[in-house]
């Protein structure tokens, strides 16, 4: 029973977190910058000033849609992003910058997030039918694989957030130091990447409640055998 009360709070912080972001995403999106930039003109200074100018900008479909991808070295931003000049804009773009940042400093946990990417894509999708089977047929054999696998998934949010934190300190650094923000927009930015950020705590905090609800299983079948 407690269990399962955790697992509904972790829910409910999620589904808040999702909320408060869409809020403040769509609040300040009615704020216009005062350097009347748009998120990608943002992003090409950012990266031009700090030596990336091989990185490009894309335009995306889709709302809240914006990523990193360092394979192909480009910023893909959606087009409530790249095209507005509003303080979210701005702030979602520079937080992508800060990716980029990330990437060319080889910062610590970017690098360790890329090499359990690999990983990740076997193991998630082996370890839902490993648990499901563990527990249907009772094998703690395949239970404890199905859970060693799903501590992959659990380690990955556990990595992804230092390395969004950084990501919206860096944005906030640049956009305050560049002049790009003035006065209480500094509010708007800390607003918009501060509830970004709760996504991923909260997803990092499901991600765990269900490995001690599956280790806990794992531990009662045990002492039943």
């Amino acid at each position: 029973m407690v269990w399962y009360l955790l697992m509904l709070v972790s829910i409910g912080i999620t589904i808040w977190a999702q909320v408060k972001v869409q809020g403040n995403f769509s609040k300040w999106s009615q704020v216009r910058a005062s350097s009347g930039l748009t998120g990608a003109e943002v992003a090409r200074h950012i990266l031009d000033r700090n030596g990336l100018s091989n990185v490009t900008i894309e335009r995306i479909p889709g709302k809240l849609s914006d990523h990193y991808d360092p394979s192909a070295r480009r910023i893909r931003l959606s087009e409530m992003v790249y095209d507005s000049n509003s303080i979210a804009a701005i702030s979602v773009a520079s937080h992508e910058c800060g990716h980029a940042l990330q990437h060319q400093e080889s910062y610590g946990a970017l690098v360790l997030r890329h090499r359990l990417v690999p990983v990740l894509q076997f193991t998630s999708g082996a370890a839902p039918w490993l648990l499901l089977a563990g527990i249907f047929f009772r094998a703690t054999g395949l239970l404890f694989i199905g859970i060693v696998f799903f501590a992959v998934a659990v380690v990955f949010h556990l990595v992804t957030l230092p390395v969004e934190f950084n990501a919206s300190a860096r944005a906030k650094r640049i956009l305050a130091s560049e002049g790009f923000i003035r006065g209480a927009e500094d509010r708007g930015v800390d607003k918009v990447l501060d509830a970004a950020a709760l996504t991923y705590i909260a997803g990092a905090l499901v991600a765990l409640m269900q490995l001690f609800y599956y280790i806990a299983i794992f531990l009662g079948q045990r002492n039943r055998d």
